[in-house]
């Protein structure tokens, strides 16, 4: 980042606006090496369940509201605080799918909270939700900040009930998005619709094999095996599909009634 000055008769000029340290390093001026630590860490991935759970968006500008609306698509219940709202934040508000306190945020507004978003530019009040969601045990995470989350938010890739999610470790969101872009013109629609084909035998599933390495190998089978359903689907053989996974029931059945 640089601020620019000029002075009548001289060129302008340019100078680096230093940002402040806000990591445990404590220096007098950033110099990114706790975005280098990040890289070291092994992070545990998980797929929350944030269905009807209160959780919080500090900042209600253009990153903010893309936060709430990635929240609005897992089911949370948003609440955001800010000083002010853009229109798209208050119409979601008018609508009913948020609520919205244009006012500064305060640690009250933590309370009952499962998470915390913090989408604003002002580093002291960053650093300030950080330290007072971690003292509640809370899960935080500060937008482009790495050193004040305890999560990070990976691009996801969706289709039906497959979710891939790409995490760089904070390194470069830029090259997580072209990944996105990428998985998403390999996996799509075929992907999904076996899915949501072989969740429907499931149940069956659990009845028929006793253990879950005999499911295991009977679904990689189906999965991985010839002909490829993937490419069945990609073809537009769904029928062609559901027979070859009857098939496999049928083969299944037929070997353990004989057992």
């Amino acid at each position: 980042h640089t601020r620019s000055f000029h002075v009548t008769g001289v060129q302008t000029c340019a100078l680096p606006i230093f940002r402040p340290c806000v990591c445990e390093a404590e220096l007098e001026r950033c110099d990114a090496t706790c975005n280098a630590r990040m890289l070291e860490k092994t992070f545990y991935m998980a797929c929350l369940d944030l269905t009807d759970r209160p959780c919080l968006v500090v900042g209600a500008g253009p990153i903010g509201l893309e936060k709430i609306e990635g929240l609005l698509a897992a089911n949370a219940q948003v609440h955001c605080v800010a000083k002010r709202a853009c229109d798209e934040v208050r119409a979601l508000a008018a609508e009913g799918a948020i609520t919205l306190d244009e006012r500064p945020y305060g640690p009250v507004d933590l309370t009952g909270r499962l998470l915390v978003v913090a989408a604003t530019e002002d580093t002291e009040l960053n650093v300030a939700i950080y330290r007072a969601a971690e003292e509640r045990a809370m899960l935080v995470n500060v937008v482009d900040v790495p050193p004040l989350c305890n999560f990070i938010l990976p691009a996801i890739v969706r289709s039906g009930p497959i979710a891939i999610a790409i995490s760089t470790s904070g390194a470069s969101p830029a090259l997580a998005k072209r990944l996105k872009r990428e998985i998403l013109e390999t996996y799509g629609e075929p992907h999904a619709e076996l899915a949501v084909m072989l969740n429907g035998i499931r149940g069956w599933a659990k009845d028929l094999f006793p253990t879950y390495d005999d499911r295991k190998v009977f679904f990689e089978g189906i999965v991985n095996g010839d002909p490829d359903p993937i490419e069945m689907l990609r073809g537009g053989d769904v029928e062609g599909v559901r027979a070859l996974i009857r098939e496999r029931q049928d083969a299944a059945e037929a070997l353990f009634a004989a057992s």
